[in-house]
């Protein structure tokens, strides 16, 4: 698949098989995340790899009650450490750097998911600190996104886009 396929291939997905994902597949996905941009490449940022069922549960709870994320069979949570970010950047590196890493990364992991034939839904509604809670994170981790992962057990159509005319503003 070319990039440009997986960008078109990649659509939220909300019901997943029961199916494992092989350990090489998750690698690579959490390879790319790695691979991804960060500022002052700081990589100030956290993943949590929840494969539990009890502790995708809580995350489905934590998360307003969207029980498909425990419906996964991996879970994986973006989570700033703003201090990696503060220590170079102070105030801005702490509440938005941090937090532009961690997105990043998890956009990584959602495109190279769909290189691997797998599928996620990024879930950005959720409690931060039962989300906290349910990964044991430190203080000063703080939950970002939440990515369930897995092999798609629906094919819903993709929705419309805005056409590059009403998004698009070019500054001449």
């Amino acid at each position: 698949m070319t990039f440009f396929d997986v960008v078109k291939q990649r659509h939220s997905i909300r019901a997943y098989s029961e199916a494992t994902v092989p350990e090489d597949k998750l690698n690579r996905v959490l390879e790319a995340a790695n691979a991804a941009p960060s500022a002052g490449n700081l990589q100030a940022y956290e993943i949590y790899v929840v494969t539990n069922a009890r502790q995708r549960s809580a995350l489905a709870s934590a998360a307003h009650d969207q029980f498909f994320v425990a419906g996964a069979p991996v879970v994986l949570v973006f989570c700033a450490h703003a201090a990696r970010a503060a220590q170079r950047y102070g105030r801005r590196g702490e509440r938005l750097y941090a937090v532009q890493d961690a997105t990043i990364a998890c956009t990584f992991a959602m495109l190279a998911a769909t290189a691997e034939g797998l599928a996620t839904v990024w879930v950005g509604a959720f409690n931060d600190e039962a989300t906290g809670l349910a990964i044991g994170t430190p203080p000063g981790v703080v939950p970002v996104a939440v990515l369930p992962l897995g092999y798609a057990n629906e094919r819903p159509d993709l929705p419309g886009r805005r056409g590059l005319d009403d998004l698009v503003h070019r500054l001449r």
